[in-house]
């Protein structure tokens, strides 16, 4: 049987994302979601002239007309009334984010000052117009795009959210996912496992990586028991948007999996990729309910849900998928079978660049080497001998 490419097995997927709609929640709470509508000025940035330095606002043609010594005839404090400078002989002393005086364009900042007897004498021999001064509407105007949707939602947005009146904001719904693992050899984190057992984690790890995506994932775990998979994956698909499984979907005497969705209508779109590790990975749709099925070794469960599970929502929520990441391979590597290999590295920058140098493993259920290393160079089913000096995609999860 031919085996789907990674390529193929990525533009499969991305054509069959959903739009989970939109919903209106506090602004507070819209950090790491998916921005759905565009953010609007409601008043010029900033929306006067706005003094950036502590110090005296004066009028420049009178200091161009060889005055020095200005007599203070008011505070002008942040927060208060716009106050007019009466004689523009005189100064008014001006607070960082004060609105300018009136008959003022310049600020010049106390310590270039000697204040004297309610005098500021000035020890400069030139000045600029609104020097030290935040021109109104400089940043932006009344009816400018401040944000634009499809846009992560960072701490950065959250201040200009406050800053325009925005507390509640439109953002895309999160799908409602449930990752399920399988297996009578899986015991839960809490319990001693028996010789034969071990604790579940590649659930735990894929709930760890969909909460980096602000999705929170429910979990379940089913016996091999066939029609026990087929009464609970059928209510699965009826409660949830993604169902992600973790295991039972190779040629194993008890990997029910790709039977029992098939028995309950979901349509497989592909089973088996080119990959390593990560092989036996199943994908299939019904309706618009999604299923991910990967493999149960932990390391192929891992770069899969990288690989395929993040670029999936991230186009379904409307983000921009371009920003691939590089790095250059630090040593020569060799790979005999023709298959995409994700190789664990360890990433470094110098100059600008990142490099990525391999960590030794011992295959794909090598759980704790996923510790030592933070990525996966992709190295492409094309070749065996890796150089190094090469640049290959990187898979970042760190």
């Amino acid at each position: 049987m031919k085996l789907t490419t990674v390529k193929e097995a990525l533009k499969i997927i991305l054509n069959n994302t959903e739009d989970f709609g939109v919903e209106e929640i506090d602004f507070l709470e819209c950090e790491g979601r998916v921005l759905k509508e565009d953010i609007i000025a409601d008043r010029d940035f900033p929306p006067f002239n706005r003094v950036s330095m502590d110090g005296i606002a004066i009028n420049a043609a009178t200091f161009n007309s060889g005055e020095r010594d200005f007599k203070i005839e008011g505070v002008q404090a942040a927060g208060s009334p716009q106050i007019t400078l009466k004689d523009t002989f005189n100064c008014v002393e001006a607070m960082t984010g004060a609105v300018l005086p009136l008959n003022t364009n310049v600020v010049i900042q106390y310590e270039l000052l000697t204040i004297k007897n309610g005098v500021a004498t000035v020890n400069l021999e030139s000045v600029k117009d609104f020097q030290n001064i935040h021109k109104k509407g400089l940043d932006r105007t009344a009816g400018d795009v401040l944000i634009e949707k499809n846009k992560v939602i960072t701490a950065a947005e959250i201040g200009v959210l406050a800053t325009v009146g925005k507390s509640k904001v439109k953002v895309g719904k999160q799908p409602k996912v449930i990752i399920v693992s399988t297996g009578n050899e899986l015991v839960e984190i809490t319990e001693t496992p028996a010789e034969h057992q071990i604790r579940r984690s590649n659930v735990y790890t894929l709930v760890s990586l969909l909460k980096k995506l602000n999705i929170n994932a429910e979990t379940a775990h089913i016996l091999d028991n066939k029609e026990v998979l087929k009464a609970k994956i059928e209510n699965y698909l009826s409660n949830f948007d993604v169902l992600i499984f973790s295991g039972a979907v190779s040629k194993g005497k008890f990997d029910f999996i790709p039977e029992v969705l098939n028995f309950l209508g979901v349509e497989k779109l592909f089973h088996k990729v080119n990959q390593r590790p990560g092989k036996p990975f199943w994908f299939g749709k019904k309706g618009v309910k999604t299923v991910f099925a990967f493999p149960g070794n932990p390391v192929s469960t891992f770069v899969s849900c990288l690989k395929y599970f993040t670029p999936w929502y991230k186009k379904s929520m409307g983000l921009n998928l371009n920003n691939r990441e590089t790095a250059i391979l630090t040593e020569d590597f060799y790979f005999k079978p023709s298959l995409t290999y994700f190789l664990q590295v360890k990433t470094n920058i110098e100059n600008g660049k990142t490099y990525a140098t391999p960590v030794s493993g011992k295959g794909s259920g090598d759980l704790a080497n996923l510790v030592d290393a933070d990525a996966f160079l992709e190295l492409p089913n094309d070749k065996t001998n890796f150089t190094k000096g090469e640049v290959f995609p990187l898979i970042n999860y760190r």
